[in-house]
């Protein structure tokens, strides 16, 4: 069973990074799990460690298991490599430290998941590395906040917690212009929904905790690259000694083989969820960029093709905590956790005030973030709902 990078995204999603008849048949890769990896002589000992080696020469730097599923990645990304890092963190910081040096300038997006936000004005600082913050919504304009310096921009598009949708191509048009870096979290819509490579991005970041694995019991991130950052960031992460265990990539691997169908019903619930909650009284408005009415919507349908389960709403004014807790309390099928893309619906509140810089966040109504999960819609609809009358009768009381 050749793989095959030219077959359509939901096939390379079950076929990539599978041999069965190289394994007896097996229908998954095998778990390898391994330190130690012997050469069968010193001709072979030597030649295991010389930069061009292909086989396996120590569990840290990988084995068929950690290649199977860097492969399918990079299959599915029509890319030249991939390499399995130990969280999405991870990915972030390793893609980050690939392109940098001490003295150089970096551009992140305003809406960046906060840890990324806390890598860059934290540990980046102390190593002479600057950032700059830019409003998501820049577009081309970007090219104002550029300095001699610069080497990278940092994108994730939709944003954390408020979805804003950054036009990616002008973006990348812009810094490729002065030879910097197109870096791209694409966890929101993956592969499946948003082609990053040929949208101008280098160095594209996916927590595979998420959707990847789809069933929240691995912590895993992704980087994958072409051309010279495809061995810049497996080199970067090697230093670091940033690797994966064999039994989360298995777990990896077998949450992709479903990842495409399992994204179509959380697309699906996340839609018809979002266009439900307009319609609420309490809510004053939702981010979710497949609405029409959503701000960033023509350029989600330019780009993207298709959306994932995960949004936020603004509940309106003066609703006080007493009323907030009894309507996340009561929540029968939405838990309240950190995280995303498991089968399950969540939901967390959230402070974007807390997270920005480069632009200001004025809303004063509490905002929630939901990822809506396979469940029955109707169901997660009607237990919402409870919460939201929840909500309403205690602010009246």
């Amino acid at each position: 069973m050749p793989n095959n990078s030219s077959k359509r995204a939901r096939t390379n999603f079950v076929h990539a990074g599978r041999s069965p008849h190289d394994n007896h048949g097996v229908v998954n890769p095998p778990v390898y799990h391994a330190s130690t990896i012997l050469q069968p002589s010193l001709d072979a000992f030597e030649k295991a460690r010389t930069p061009d080696w292909k086989g396996y020469r120590y569990g840290r730097r990988g084995t068929p298991t950690t290649r199977a599923f860097e492969e399918a990645v990079a299959n599915i990304y029509s890319a030249q490599g991939a390499v399995a890092v130990s969280s999405g963190l991870a990915a972030v910081t390793n893609s980050i430290l690939a392109c940098v040096k001490p003295g150089d300038h970096i551009l992140m997006t305003d809406n960046v998941y906060g840890p990324a936000r806390n890598f860059s004005t934290g540990f980046l600082t102390r190593f002479g590395i600057e950032t700059t913050f830019f409003d998501p919504l820049i577009a081309g304009n970007i090219k104002n906040l550029f300095k001699k310096n610069t080497v990278a921009v940092y994108t994730e598009s939709p944003g954390s917690q408020t979805f804003e949708v950054s036009d990616i191509p002008a973006i990348a048009a812009a810094t490729h212009e002065i030879g910097a870096t197109v870096l791209m979290d694409n966890t929101w819509a993956s592969a499946l929904y948003f082609d990053a490579f040929s949208k101008g991005v280098d160095i594209v970041i996916e927590a595979v905790t998420k959707y990847i694995c789809g069933h929240s019991d691995v912590m895993m991130g992704i980087i994958v690259a072409n051309n010279d950052w495809a061995m810049a960031t497996r080199e970067m992460a090697q230093v670091h000694g940033n690797v994966s265990g064999p039994d989360d990539l298995y777990l990896a691997q077998r949450g992709l083989r479903t990842m495409a169908v399992r994204m179509e019903q959380n697309q699906k619930n996340g839609i018809e969820l979002a266009a439900w909650l307009e319609g609420r009284p309490e809510v004053k408005q939702v981010l979710h960029p497949a609405l029409p009415s959503n701000p960033g919507h023509e350029i989600w349908k330019r780009d993207f093709s298709g959306a994932s389960g995960l949004f936020s709403f603004i509940l309106k004014e003066n609703y006080q905590r007493a009323a907030l807790a009894a309507m996340l309390d009561g929540l029968e099928l939405y838990g309240m956790g950190a995280s995303w893309g498991g089968f399950e619906s969540l939901i967390i509140p959230a402070s974007p005030k807390d997270y920005r810089t480069a632009t200001d966040w004025d809303e004063r109504g509490q905002v929630l973030r939901v990822h809506a999960g396979l469940e029955d819609i109707d169901d997660l609809i009607d237990d919402l709902g409870a919460g939201l009358d929840r909500l309403t009768d205690l602010s009246s009381v």
